[in-house]
């Protein structure tokens, strides 16, 4: 099909996605390396630290936000803490469960 007969929606490219793991391997430095190491605590204190703060912004208590998200007191305990690996996924639900929104940028 000729480009100039293509619709708009179709003239768009699919995004092509890499896995989050590539993507830190690339930008951040490869599992194991203290680079790695030291980025994947800082970015799980402030995860954490985060949803404490939004959390006690919203006047909930740890059992209150796991009742909204439908998991016990401690799963919210160990999300605050740092000590629980988090997907986006569930980042996503506890964040939109505070009445937030994520936003993930990449900056090189």
């Amino acid at each position: 099909m000729n480009d100039s007969l293509k619709t708009k929606d179709e003239a768009i490219r699919p995004i092509r996605l890499k896995k989050f793991n590539d993507v830190k391997d690339k930008y951040v430095g490869a599992s194991g390396t203290p680079e790695r190491e030291t980025y994947e605590a800082e970015l799980s204190a402030e995860i954490a630290e985060t949803i404490k703060s939004l959390r006690k912004a919203n006047k909930l208590t740890q059992e209150e936000l796991g009742e909204k998200l439908g998991v016990k007191k401690s799963q919210v305990s160990r999300l605050e803490s740092s000590t629980a690996n988090i997907t986006i996924d569930t980042l996503q639900k506890v964040i939109s469960a505070l009445g937030a929104r994520l936003e993930l940028n990449i900056i090189k």
